[in-house]
């Protein structure tokens, strides 16, 4: 550890993609917040917004130790105690290997993930939770799924000398997750499907129309998502490194991929390519490409993008089939999304592009990778749907969690938040206030 000496230029790399990942989240709360109706909107966005503030103070507390800790030596959790970081701030980051960034640095880099993951689930119960409930949820959801998850996945250990001792369960199983496929979009998918069936169905749904109230609201959301998750992926280098430019270019690829698969289904489907359709598939081509950024060549990731925009635009008719009212589509993209681009690193994965890879299929590897990808997939979304219905349950029993019908019907943006999004005034020629 004294050898190693700060590098201005990854830390400084470092700060700049942690603030990108934070812009994602007030980019979700605008891309969520304009899906749904007039009278939802504001709601939608504190639930974005409450989970800042909820998360933040817990990864202080015990959320940081809990998922990177050292102390545990547990391939299930980092360490159980409540240190606040005392000790840490002089410390460099120790992650299956030593990196000349400060620790806080990768803290306050980890947070901003531990942040979104939950902030994703909100979308698949809208219009519908008591805004007071969703916020104890956060706080368990986060403590009890998140961050032991956080350590299965992106655990790599503590390294002293040659040997690691803490590495997380999965990773210790060769799976291959740059940036969150499993620990955050098949964690926030298979979440998601849970709460949906544990809160049921909104008033009206497949009777009333609910369509977006405002699409310059989605798409200015999509393209802070699109913003912000250059950070989450190229980021994950650790360094402004060649892997980080990889990371970056497939990211930008495979979402363009993304939109042009799901408008082609639209326009074969319904012989039209909606704006809706263009921000959902941006957000489907980089739920994809996450996990497999820094594995795959660019080309792979033009294909991952592409399949995943036709994949995701048909699965988000899976609801209307089982029965299951997932408002806005977290299942059909984050979770169908983050399957396949777990999987797809299975069989597009190289060593070529990233020395530390493993070959998939489709370089002669076998299909040993696929094996440890379906692991990872399998793994998390059985505990966090298990878990999650265990929680929303446990919630909806003792203190509700579901709104009132009256208040449902009425508003949830005025029944919880006494506020609407938008003041509609009208005037007259004899002088009525505006």
């Amino acid at each position: 550890m004294e050898d190693v000496v700060l590098n201005g230029g990854d830390t400084a790399w470092m700060l700049a993609s942690t603030a990108l990942v934070l812009l994602m989240t007030p980019g979700l709360a605008f891309f969520y917040g304009g899906m749904v109706r007039t009278k939802s909107v504001l709601n939608m966005m504190m639930m974005s917004m409450i989970t800042m503030g909820i998360v933040s103070v817990l990864w202080v507390i015990y959320g940081f130790e809990l998922a990177f800790g050292h102390s545990a030596d547990s391939p299930w959790y980092g360490g159980i105690g409540f240190s606040g970081f005392g000790g840490m701030v002089n410390d460099f980051t120790n992650n299956g290997g030593v990196y000349p960034i400060p620790v806080l640095v990768f803290a306050a880099f980890q947070l901003m993930f531990a942040i979104i993951t939950p902030a994703l689930i909100s979308g698949a119960i809208a219009d519908r939770a008591k805004f007071s409930s969703w916020a104890i949820f956060v706080a368990i959801w986060s403590t009890v799924v998140y961050f032991p998850v956080a350590h299965w996945v992106f655990a790599f250990g503590n390294k002293v000398g040659d040997t690691i001792t803490g590495t997380g369960y999965l990773a210790g199983k060769g799976l291959e997750d740059f940036a969150g496929g499993t620990a955050v979009h098949i964690n926030a998918g298979a979440a998601g499907l849970a709460l949906a069936i544990v809160l049921g169905k909104r008033i009206g749904w497949r009777k009333e129309s609910m369509r977006p109230h405002s699409l310059p609201l989605v798409m200015l959301g999509a393209g802070l998502l699109w913003f912000g998750w250059f950070g989450f992926n190229a980021g994950s280098s650790l360094a402004a490194n060649g892997i980080a430019g990889l990371a970056f270019m497939n990211t930008q690829v495979a979402t363009a991929g993304a939109v042009l698969g799901w408008l082609l289904v639209e326009k074969i489907r319904n012989g039209h390519a909606t704006s809706l359709g263009a921000a959902s598939g941006a957000v489907a081509g980089l739920v994809a490409i996450t996990p497999a950024c820094a594995f795959v060549a660019p080309w792979a990731a033009v294909v991952i993008g592409l399949i995943s925009g036709i994949l995701c635009s048909l699965a988000v008719g899976i609801k209307y089939k089982f029965g299951f009212d997932d408002s806005l589509d977290v299942v059909g993209v984050h979770l169908v999304g983050g399957i396949w681009g777990s999987l797809s690193v299975g069989f597009f994965g190289t060593h070529v592009v990233n020395s530390i890879g493993i070959d998939g299929i489709f370089y002669g590897g076998g299909t040993d990778l696929l094996v440890k990808q379906s692991l990872g997939v399998g793994v998390v979304a059985a505990y966090s749907f298990i878990a999650t219905l265990i929680i929303g349950f446990a919630i909806e029993k003792t203190i509700g969690f579901r709104v009132s019908r009256e208040v449902e019907i009425e508003g949830i943006d005025l029944k919880e938040h006494a506020e609407s999004a938008y003041e509609l005034a009208s005037s007259s020629r004899g002088g009525a206030s505006l």
